[in-house]
């Protein structure tokens, strides 16, 4: 999977994380606070503004999917339904506080159902960033196409180096 979700709370150390991770995947990174002043500067902090802002936060990481690269979201996703909209990625889940700044935001998180790796408090960034590169290495990767295609195509097609 090439496209990295890291969620939780404010103030968690998800841009801490991605920070690490990044240069181990030569991945692009996607912080919602820098999305939001940019991009989404049009959204609010409802629950119908935070899943526009998922859906466009994913829409961008599938984009760079598409060009073949790797890709991090850093953000807080903080229901279902903003997950939903973000769409299938490998899930890491920064749970090292019991409770942020932003009281509505408390209130609306749900903790996710489904995760790749939960980050506890104990281990730094760079620890964390180590074990999920081992376990990205590890699984298979879902948009690469299944080796019996390549054979098939390897005439029309390069393979990626990454699968």
């Amino acid at each position: 999977m090439r496209k990295i979700l890291i969620m939780g709370l404010p103030g968690a150390g998800k841009t801490a994380l991605a920070t690490a991770l990044q240069p181990l995947l030569n991945a692009v990174v996607f912080n919602a606070n820098a999305v939001r002043s940019n991009i989404s500067r049009d959204l609010g902090f409802s629950h119908e503004d935070r899943v526009e802002h998922a859906r466009r936060m994913g829409w961008m990481c599938d984009r760079v999917v598409e060009a073949n690269g790797t890709v991090i979201a850093d953000f807080i996703c903080p229901t279902e339904e903003t997950r939903a909209a973000f769409g299938e990625a490998f899930t890491i889940w920064v749970d090292r506080i019991s409770a942020s700044r932003f009281e509505d935001t408390n209130r609306m998180f749900v903790p996710p159902k489904r995760f790749d790796i939960r980050v506890s408090a104990e281990g730094t960034p760079q620890y964390w960033a180590e074990r999920a590169l081992a376990r990205l290495r590890a699984a298979p990767d879902s948009s690469c196409p299944p080796i019996h295609s390549l054979a098939a195509t390897r005439s029309s097609h390069t393979e990626d180096p990454r699968c």
